[in-house]
């Protein structure tokens, strides 16, 4: 495949005035590696077709089943989607594409259920198509530097893992469309706070550390009254080895607005990462002064940043990343071991699964995975 001729890419949700689907065409868009030229962005054939319209997309579709058919037949049809509509769809959608060989670019959690998730499994394993997952937070250069230094021994025998995602939007009752379809377990799944941001989380520690909480206890909260799904997750982790972790996630936090944060020890030294400053991460060898670590300074083990020190980079980037990652892939048929896939999405959706069992038994520890 000519990397020079950009990826036909279709998305599925995400119409005009949706956060996730502006921040999914943006990013798909800033390297060049795709042209957005067909979509069913909405639930109502005359909402799909204004939206498309709006943001540009010359192929407008009434429902994502007739565009997957479409599609599939012409020659000049799409060679990948981007799903960026709400839990519920995430797993009829894939599926109908990748049954025709079109590659998937799916926003997380990965699908509403664990059952889905599985059979979601099956079906990228019997498709040519590759399936990513966004969990774009790990593209951050940063992140990644950290993940090097990890991997490289720079903390020595991992003890501590300590990872939060704190915000505030949802502290009071609200009726807003994102809040709405996210406080129905009919369309989010189980998880509220922990499928939403929680799996962002338990992804970035799992990424940065390469481990895998063997059990965990989790003590899950709704604290405004009516909302039937978590807004506020204590949960404590055990990995092989003796490492011990814990995860907080939150949406009825006063005073945060995106607190991504991660925090990890080992006995030789600790790293700690912030996603409101993530340009810098500190590193302290045991006994020795804290180190300032910028992207693309000094010490830097990663490639990849788009601009020189000092120009910050963030959220759009990052979903770039991970976007210019996929088109290689695509191109190649090779993928990195730094792209989210099937394997993430499985891992979160158990995480998601563990976290209610947990609580369900007065947050008793249990298994993570099977």
């Amino acid at each position: 495949m000519d990397r020079h001729i950009p990826i036909r890419l279709g998305m599925v949700g995400g119409g005009a005035g949706a956060m996730i689907g502006n921040v999914h065409r943006i990013a798909a868009r800033l390297d060049g590696q795709f042209d957005l030229v067909a979509g069913a962005l909405s639930s109502t054939p005359e909402k799909a077709a204004a939206s498309a319209a709006q943001v540009g997309i010359p192929r407008s579709y009434d429902d994502y089943e007739a565009m997957a058919k479409a599609e599939a037949a012409r020659p000049d049809g799409i060679q990948a989607l981007s799903i960026c509509t709400p839990n519920h769809l995430h797993f009829p959608v894939a599926k109908a594409f990748l049954a025709r060989g079109i590659h998937v670019i799916c926003d997380k959690p990965m699908t509403a259920t664990l059952d889905q998730a599985r059979e979601l499994a099956e079906a990228a394993r019997a498709s040519d198509a590759l399936f990513i997952l966004t969990h774009n937070y790990s593209a951050y250069p940063q992140i990644r530097q950290a993940r090097a230094m990890i991997a490289r021994g720079d903390l020595g025998q991992i003890r501590l893992v300590q990872a939060e995602y704190a915000q505030d939007w949802l502290t009071e009752d609200t009726t807003s469309k994102q809040a709405e379809w996210r406080g129905d377990p009919a369309k989010a799944g189980a998880g509220g706070a922990i499928g939403d941001i929680g799996t962002h989380a338990f992804q970035l520690a799992r990424f940065v550390t390469g481990m895998l909480p063997e059990r965990l206890a989790a003590d899950l909260s709704s604290f405004v009254p009516g909302r039937r799904l978590d807004d506020n997750a204590h949960i404590m982790m055990r990995y092989a080895g003796g490492a011990k972790g814990t995860l907080w996630a939150s949406q009825v936090a006063p005073g945060t607005e995106n607190g991504l944060k991660l925090r990890v020890y080992g006995d030789k030294g600790g790293l700690e990462w912030a996603h409101e400053t993530p340009e810098t991460l500190w590193f302290t060898p045991f006994g020795k002064p804290t180190q300032k670590l910028r992207r693309a300074g000094p010490g830097s083990l990663v490639e990849g940043s788009r601009v020189p020190p000092g120009h910050p980079e963030g959220y759009l980037e990052g979903f770039a990343n991970l976007y210019s990652e996929a088109a290689a892939a695509i191109r190649s048929g090779q993928r990195p071991d730094t792209l989210p896939g099937i394997k993430d999405g499985l891992e979160g959706l158990y995480f998601i699964d563990a976290c209610i069992r947990s609580n369900d038994a007065d947050a008793a520890w249990v298994q993570v995975m099977p």
